[in-house]
């Protein structure tokens, strides 16, 4: 479980093809405080470190990626270099300070229009149908990784404001139309929407 509150932004440095995608990242999390089996959040996608050593004061840590996953996700389209939003596990008696967010990727978005209002940025997403129900106005969203209240929502896309600092410290400063992206509806709005489903079943 995280609170897509970004503690990092990692780099990947390796990509290794095959049945299995494995990923080698780039981050500044020290390697001793990361142990084989942890669960990180990479732009959005909860996976399982299954290597790390020390890369000078941060780490460079190894990830497997099933096709289910990159199907679902962005994460095919990492090459060297690309940058990723990094969040640890939330542990228990840490500060709740975005909102719930599971690691699971509901779906793809894509990026329709990025706009500067002064020091803010006001970014437009269109998103999957099947995602329209979970998104409304003043609710949650996670967008690669990152906790976000929805700012306008209609039947086929919505939009988020970036505030600078949330620009300067994740990946999201430097999106652009045309950009694809991870989102993770709310786990409250699907609850939400599946009771509202069988009651109206039950009438």
């Amino acid at each position: 479980m995280f609170t897509g509150l970004v503690s990092a932004v990692g780099e990947i440095v390796s990509v290794e093809a095959g049945d299995v995608h494995r990923f080698a990242v780039r981050s500044p999390y020290a390697a001793g405080g990361i142990e084989l089996g942890a669960s990180i959040s990479h732009a959005g996608a909860c996976l399982t470190v299954t290597s790390v050593k020390a890369d000078g004061e941060g780490a460079i840590h190894t990830v497997e990626v099933s096709p289910e996953t990159l199907a679902r996700t962005t994460l095919g389209q990492w090459c060297q270099g690309s940058r990723v939003n990094l969040e640890r596990s939330l542990k228990m008696g840490d500060e709740l300070g975005g909102h719930l967010v599971t690691g699971h990727v509901d779906g793809i978005g894509m990026v329709r229009v990025v706009e500067r209002d002064g020091e803010w940025t006001r970014i437009g997403i269109a998103m999957p149908e099947a995602l329209a129900r979970f998104i409304a106005e003043k609710g949650s969203i996670a967008v690669d990784g990152v906790s976000l209240t929805v700012n306008t929502a209609s039947a086929e896309t919505f939009s988020v404001m970036i505030i600078p600092h949330t620009a300067t410290v994740t990946t999201l400063g430097a999106l652009k139309a045309g950009d694809a992206v991870n989102l993770e509806v709310d786990l409250l709005a699907r609850y939400a929407a599946r009771l509202a489903q069988f009651e109206k079943a039950a009438k």
